[in-house]
């Protein structure tokens, strides 16, 4: 596999990140002590580096009606401005990948789809839009992306813009976007700014061009004060967003998925008009109930006991195995390990007593309604 390298690689060799590889991309995995970067995204704010992302652009009179058939939900009812969490899925209703859509103007969309699946999104939308008046252009390779997660994220990002922009940032909801100048190395950059996040906590995400990456990364850092803002890597986003309860692709996610099963069901927009890829089969999956074309339910899985499960360990009950985790470690927020995993449908009801086999011990957990972790406000 070819590795490739975001631009902001160097600034984070000379943070003394550790890599790993993600995707096929160089990415940092810590800095330091993950422990340490998740507390500081829980307490006041992180700054991740995600230029592995991808960027798609979707432009021309039917940008909406292409987005309806090409993607799960019902993109045209957006409004511009906002953003929209939704699925691309195959004619057999399985989950290509799960992606964020921006409606950046009546004709104009840009759709962030995972990493390791930016290309396999790119060219699946270039060939669904044969019929449509659309111009599908992918931006991913000139594109980064920078996010600064945590309760003083705003606070931080405020003091690089013009106090005459402010209230587009303190004003901006959360699943938004808007165009905000920011200082960057000295001179004024129009920048789209997000809020999304994949952590849990109140954040942003910045997109700018390769070229003034390191100036924007550069500046954010310096902005901050001692101790204000911590360099986090995968580590940390990955405990982060499990504490969360938000799925990941490859883990909760993937091609021989069931959205229902995932509960993303609401994300499937079964009655919106006119035809989209995978609608007949999803529809039929939804008919068969949650679960019932794998027989099995995303669940929390909160420990009672002190040891963790990791992915793809057993789930047990009564000693027999009733599913499989699909995430799963120690909560640095809640001090107990807490789970994702697919369980039969019988054992999903929160409350249920289930174990996870630890290598051979049966360890205690519970089925718990997710997140595991919410934000106070």
């Amino acid at each position: 596999m070819t590795e490739n390298y975001t631009a902001l690689y160097e600034e984070h060799k000379k943070l003394g990140a550790s890599f790993t590889d993600f995707g096929g991309w160089q990415m940092p995995l810590k800095y330091g002590s993950e422990l340490a970067e998740h507390k500081a995204v829980r307490n006041s704010a992180g700054i991740f580096d995600l230029s592995h992302m991808g960027e798609v652009w979707v432009t021309g009179p039917d940008a909406a009606t292409f987005l309806d058939y090409a993607l799960a939900g019902k993109i045209s009812a957006m409004a511009v401005g906002k953003a929209k969490y939704s699925l691309i899925c195959n004619e057999e209703g399985g989950i290509i990948d799960d992606l964020i859509v921006y409606r950046r103007g009546d004709e104009k969309f840009l759709v962030v789809p995972n990493a390791g699946n930016a290309n396999v999104v790119a060219e699946a939308l270039a060939q669904r839009a044969a019929n449509f008046d659309v111009v599908v252009e992918d931006v991913s390779a000139e594109t980064s992306l920078i996010a600064v997660q945590g309760p003083k994220a705003e606070e931080i990002l405020l003091r690089l813009v013009p106090a005459a922009q402010h209230e587009l940032v303190t004003g901006l909801k959360y699943y938004a976007a808007v165009e905000v100048s920011f200082l960057v190395g000295g001179a004024e950059r129009s920048l789209l700014l997000a809020r999304t996040g994949y952590t849990g906590e109140d954040g942003f995400e910045i997109f700018v061009e390769n070229d003034d990456a390191t100036a924007l990364w550069q500046s954010i850092v310096a902005i901050a004060d001692e101790g204000e803002l911590t360099p986090c890597g995968l580590a940390s986003r990955d405990s982060l967003r499990l504490e969360a309860g938000m799925p990941l692709y490859g883990n909760e996610l993937s091609l021989q998925g069931d959205p229902f099963a995932a509960g993303l069901g609401p994300v499937v927009a079964l009655s919106k008009e006119g035809d989209f890829v995978g609608k007949t089969a999803l529809a039929a999956k939804k008919e068969s109930g949650a679960g019932a074309t794998t027989g099995r339910k995303l669940v929390g899985l909160k420990g009672l006991g002190r040891r963790a499960g990791r992915g793809h360990y057993p789930v047990l009950k009564d000693g027999n195995v009733v599913g499989e985790v699909t995430s799963g470690q120690p909560s640095p927020t809640l001090g107990y390990p807490v789970a994702m995993a697919y369980v039969e449908v019988a054992c999903a009801e929160p409350g249920t007593a289930l174990d996870i086999d630890l290598r051979g011990k049966a360890e205690p957990f519970e089925v718990v309604a997710l997140p595991f972790y919410k934000r106070s406000k």
